[in-house]
């Protein structure tokens, strides 16, 4: 189902991303139409907030999504961002005090809110996008998806979606075919 969420993408911040899919073709997917989609994919990230998501939680885990996509992006194209670009991330990226806990594995407290799990996030892809990190990411070919995913042995051409690489190996193949004739 295309409304599924995209948990494959290499790390959570990526796999928020992929809450919007076929970004830039003519039919998008909005993965995150409602506060109710919102928690769930938070809960899948591990990021469940304890105080309840709202509205307004929806309208900024928007906002985080496409400011980050277009610095990853542009990561990726090799384009330096610009001021304009790395403020809004900025404003995202508020400290929150973490707590560890060793039970039976190693536990970090829940975030109090949406936009304390919405900062995580955001240190997480300042993280990838300022370090090393940032040379394992590849954005997909398909030009509707654009999707961008962590790539650490540089052997992917495709995002994870079987639908974007089965469409780039058929044109390839009618290339070549083509190509022959």
């Amino acid at each position: 189902m295309s409304e599924d969420f995209r948990l494959d993408m290499g790390a959570p911040w990526l796999n928020l991303l992929a809450t919007r899919g076929r970004h830039f073709g003519s039919q998008p997917v909005e993965r995150l139409p409602t506060v109710d989609r919102l928690r769930d994919w938070l809960a899948r990230s591990e990021l469940t907030p304890l105080a309840p998501v709202t509205h307004a939680d929806l309208r900024e885990a928007h906002r985080l999504r496409e400011v980050l996509r277009e610095l990853a992006l542009g990561a990726v194209d090799g384009i330096p961002p610009k001021a304009g670009q790395v403020s809004p991330l900025t404003a995202f990226l508020k400290t929150e005090p973490v707590h560890l806990a060793a039970l039976d594995r190693l536990h970090r407290s829940a975030p109090p809110t949406a936009d304390a799990a919405f900062a995580r996030l955001a240190h997480q892809a300042a993280d990838w996008l300022t370090g090393p990190l940032r040379h394992d990411l590849r954005a997909c070919p398909e030009q509707d998806c654009r999707g961008v995913f962590a790539d650490p042995g540089g052997r992917r051409r495709w995002c994870p979606s079987p639908a974007c690489a089965s469409r780039g190996r058929v044109r390839a193949l009618r290339e070549r075919r083509r190509a022959e004739s």
